[in-house]
């Protein structure tokens, strides 16, 4: 029982390291693609339709 007095607040440190780590990066703008859209847009990979309809 001893042991969950040290492994519950590590576990909880853990977490908020994580959510803080987190939150960094969607400050930074890290997960930001300017570029992304306008390669996608070009190619047919990504087309919406479904493949029957293609002409």
């Amino acid at each position: 029982m001893n042991v969950l007095v040290v492994l519950i607040p590590v576990s909880v440190g853990l977490g908020l390291a994580g959510l803080a780590a987190f939150v960094w990066t969607m400050r930074a703008s890290q997960y930001d693609d300017p570029e992304g859209g306008g390669a996608r847009i070009l190619d047919d990979r990504f087309d919406d339709s479904p493949d029957g309809d293609r002409r």
